[in-house]
């Protein structure tokens, strides 16, 4: 029969302290082993439940007294267990007696407490694991997704859209609550107004969400998903909206607007003026650097990271080009820059046409430059297409990506400065490269 124990009282039990190892019966026999008198852990039965003992330590660091704690020794099938039930005085006599009782009733149940405790917090673990947020994923599929795009201004882009349109809806929330009237309430407002965006932010929404699939974050259908889900929602893209094109200036035209164009002064002008002789983008204008330039050879080379096909982009330079660069002010690593030496925005370079009575957009003069090529040169469509670096085919770059190509670009770009300039008339009779000689 097992020795009975008396119920300690609260009292009793703030008194309880660390053990000595000189003949102390509460002392664990391997502490024995130490020197007369030194201080180790003692173990005090508080009765009230058979195997609850309040853990004295030795105190450290010059504390008064040593940590406290409550354990339950009991068995456990055919083990004896020490089990520990919180630290004194957070967990109370009173408490401590009662986390023992459960534990006892957990044993007769064939349960063990220690075994049901870790499984307990695994759990806790793995629910906490799942409770990401849509941003926190997304900004991880950002940043994986980035290592695939060819340029920082595509990663920009993605970033921008979903801070614009998708956080403000469901960023906060844990990717596995999303539901798909979220996802309604999130594309609603942009749908009609600004449908291509409205789609793109679906598209990436909904591979996010496959993402936090993959990883365990979800279960069930894609809340984002178009076919059979969304599309019952949400009218056909392409009968909500119509792609609109970018306005160009007609070729004939385009001399009498040069002329205007050269007594115009400031950044924004020149910056126009280089792009129309490059038939470049704006962000590769705006963007370029002197360092990029080589005046003597006459070529601007753009580096593959600010180019949107994600190669490197060789411009040949008329002479027009190269006297504008010439003439420019080198007080920026830019070379059409704003007053804090930074790049010139795309507002600045497009409100050029318009204070010059035309409606058109500064990218509509590559379809100028497009039309003319067409029209009245004999040059072969990949070398244009080369010129506007829209050329992505292997083949089609193997065919004309040789040493000739820059010079038959730079043939082309001579003679569509001479157009521009109006030295040469806007004719449909054209002249076959071989009749130049």
């Amino acid at each position: 029969m097992p020795k009975m124990v008396k119920e300690l009282t609260d009292a009793a039990v703030r008194k309880l302290r660390h053990g000595q190892v000189k003949g102390d019966p509460k002392v664990r026999p391997e502490a024995r082993k130490r020197a007369p008198g030194s201080p180790c852990v003692a173990y005090h039965p508080v009765g009230g439940v058979s195997g609850l003992m309040l853990q004295c330590r030795p105190p450290t660091g010059g504390a008064e007294i040593g940590a406290r704690s409550w354990i339950l020794r009991t068995m456990v099938g055919t083990r004896r267990r020490d089990i520990g039930l919180g630290g004194y005085p957070d967990v109370t006599l009173s408490m401590a007696r009662q986390k023992a009782r459960e534990a006892k009733e957990l044993i007769a149940q064939g349960v063990d407490p220690v075994a049901d405790r870790k499984a307990r917090r695994s759990a806790l673990l793995a629910e906490q694991a799942k409770a990401v947020t849509f941003e926190a994923l997304a900004r991880d599929f950002v940043e994986k997704k980035a290592e695939e795009y060819k340029t920082a201004k595509q990663v920009q882009k993605l970033e921008t859209m979903l801070k614009t349109y998708a956080f403000p809806h469901i960023g906060r929330m844990v990717v596995g609550d999303i539901e798909r009237a979220h996802i309604i309430a999130m594309l609603s407002p942009i749908w009609k107004s600004k449908t291509e965006t409205a789609t793109r932010t679906r598209m990436y929404v909904e591979r996010i969400l496959d993402l936090g699939g993959i990883r365990g974050l979800r279960t069930g259908d894609n809340p984002a998903r178009w076919k059979g889900n969304l599309d019952h929602e949400f009218a056909d893209r392409n009968k909500v909206t119509k792609v609109q094109n970018y306005k160009a200036l007609p070729v004939k035209e385009l001399p009498d607007f040069w002329r205007k164009l050269r007594t115009r002064e400031g950044m924004g002008a020149r910056a126009l003026e280089f792009l129309i002789l490059t038939a470049a983008r704006s962000g590769e204008v705006r963007g370029a650097t002197w360092k990029e330039i080589d005046l003597e050879r006459r070529v601007w080379t753009i580096p593959a990271d600010r180019m949107k096909a994600g190669k490197e982009h060789r411009v040949p330079l008329s002479a027009a080009a190269v006297a504008l660069l010439e003439a420019m002010p080198r007080e920026s690593e830019y070379i059409f820059y704003n007053r804090n030496g930074r790049p010139v925005s795309d507002v600045t370079i497009s409100k050029v046409p318009k204070t010059l009575g035309c409606q058109v957009t500064a990218h509509g003069f590559r379809s100028t430059f497009k039309d003319w090529c067409i029209e009245y040169t004999a040059f072969p469509d990949e070398i244009s297409e080369l010129a506007l670096a829209h050329v992505n085919s292997d083949k089609t770059r193997a065919a004309y990506a040789r040493s000739d190509a820059f010079k038959k670009r730079a043939q082309l770009m001579a003679e569509w400065e001479r157009y521009c300039q109006g030295l040469a008339r806007p004719s449909a009779e054209v002249v076959s490269i071989e009749a130049r000689g």
